[in-house]
């Protein structure tokens, strides 16, 4: 759908819901609250300008891929998407710019991550659902340890997730990453965290400390402010939910009728 204020900016909706939106001629543009705080992940990743390799679960319109091929040029990018006819729509109507160093595979986002080489990436970027849910298999331990292999040391991850009140999904991610990461955050907006609306929330996490202080500054200032949640106070958010495993992993909720709809 193309964006009546923008010349060259569209939004992808998948089944109705709204999943990326690209404006060709400014890709440092993001429409999204949840991509804004990605983005500060990204930007706080190494210092500004230097080339970073990423991997990209799900892929959408590549808004993210875009944001960084033009804020670090050089940066060696694969992003991995299992739906070949939105790899091929995206593709056709919105290109990517030539030599941008992104390459787009199709793929499982698990098995892919499962055969990327160890120590490979200086950033996971996770932003995959199945509809508007994230699916199961990318939600156990099992995974979050095949994401802390492929990261280098002090590399970050980072994962798109919506959850709403009582937060059993949200609350159950931050005990699984915190069993495959040392230092684990959440950037989201208070009102979402007080369980007054469903909405996205970025989990962050690393092996090392994260700027915590960096970040909060960032997401304070957006437009629509958040907050980072770390610590006691985010053990207090999570409390005691215990790890998810392969065996028991079920996909995020179903958000409630139109929290993600367009029209």
């Amino acid at each position: 759908m193309p964006d009546v204020d923008r010349a060259r900016a569209w939004l992808l909706t998948v089944n109705g819901a709204p999943q990326s939106y690209v404006d060709l001629d400014e890709p440092t543009h993001l429409e999204f609250e949840y991509a804004q705080r990605v983005a500060h992940v990204l930007d706080t990743a190494a210092e500004p300008g230097r080339p970073l390799d990423v991997l990209h679960l799900g892929g959408g319109a590549l808004t993210l891929p875009r944001y960084l091929a033009a804020t670090r040029p050089g940066s060696r990018q694969r992003v991995v998407e299992a739906d070949r006819g939105l790899i091929a729509l995206v593709g056709e109507h919105l290109p990517l710019p030539e030599g941008a160093g992104i390459e787009v595979l199709a793929a499982d986002a698990r098995e892919a991550l499962e055969a990327s080489p160890a120590a490979s990436a200086d950033v996971v970027v996770a932003d995959v659902f199945g509809g508007s849910r994230v699916p199961a298999h990318l939600t156990s331990v099992e995974y979050a340890h095949a994401a802390a292999r492929v990261l280098r040391p002090g590399g970050r991850y980072a994962a798109n997730l919506a959850d709403g009140a009582p937060f059993t999904f949200l609350r159950a991610q931050v005990a699984t990453f915190s069993a495959a990461f040392a230092h684990v955050c959440v950037i989201a907006e208070a009102p979402m965290l007080r369980g007054r609306r469903f909405g996205n929330a970025v989990l962050v996490a690393s092996h090392t400390e994260l700027p915590l202080d960096v970040l909060a500054r960032r997401a304070a200032g957006d437009a629509f402010p958040a907050r980072v949640e770390h610590g006691a106070a985010l053990a207090r958010f999570t409390g005691g939910a215990a790890a998810v495993h392969d065996a028991e992993a079920v996909p995020s909720p179903e958000p409630p009728g139109g929290s993600f709809s367009v029209g």
